[in-house]
């Protein structure tokens, strides 16, 4: 296979991934705030809602709006989250929980890199590869791939929220490309989600490569 001008991946479920899980963060942190819940039923509640949700985009906003609009959208996320799960009644103060929860999250703390990413960075670095990442994420990514070590591998970060656009659509594909000035035939694009990832990269013209992660156990 012909040596790619840019490597894009996506980045939860790719570069790194929750630690544990999120049903487990979810009720740890609650427990702080006086709440009890199954962190099973968190899980199954976070991926039924996760998945239900609106993309993460907000077209036409303006940059300086993004981030309230982030934290509003993932506040609802939890909020129907706890909602499903029976134990929402149980906060005094859902939005002093949430604004320490999603604080979490930008941190490195609840996140873990895979294991076989950094040999594989180190080598497409080695080999003068412009790496880029294209993810349907929100701007805390900026934080978490700095206390992660990652963000010096990177030319590029392309997300979703602050695009207005999420993959699988082809123009967070291009918006990205266009950044490294290349054509969609020499890059790569590596992911977890065979919709958003594998079929958007080709659908837009790129080598599409999907990654099927196994669950870490910590």
């Amino acid at each position: 296979m012909e040596k790619p001008q840019v490597i894009f991946l996506d980045a939860v479920g790719t570069l790194f991934g929750v630690r544990g899980s999120v049903g487990e963060i979810y009720g740890e942190i609650a427990r702080e705030f006086g709440v009890e819940a199954e962190s099973a039923a968190l899980e199954r509640a976070f991926y039924q809602v996760f998945q239900a949700s609106s993309p993460l985009t907000f077209p036409g906003v303006s940059v300086t709006e993004v981030p309230r609009r982030e934290f509003e959208w993932w506040y609802e996320v939890s909020r129907l989250t706890f909602e499903k799960a029976n134990a929402l009644e149980q906060f005094s103060d859902f939005q002093a929980f949430f604004t320490r929860l999603y604080g979490h999250f930008a941190t490195p703390k609840p996140w873990q890199v895979y294991p076989d990413i950094l040999p594989a960075l180190e080598k497409w670095k080695e080999q003068r590869i412009e790496l880029g990442i294209i993810s349907n994420f929100d701007s805390r990514i900026h934080a978490v791939l700095e206390g992660l070590e990652l963000r010096k591998y990177f030319h590029s970060i392309t997300i979703s929220s602050s695009l207005g656009v999420a993959k699988p659509d082809p123009a967070i594909f291009h918006k990205a490309l266009a950044k490294h000035q290349c054509e969609p035939s020499r890059a790569w694009h590596v992911g977890d989600s065979v919709k958003e990832d594998y079929e958007g990269a080709k659908a837009a013209g790129l080598h599409g490569i999907l990654l099927e992660r196994q669950p870490v156990l910590v």
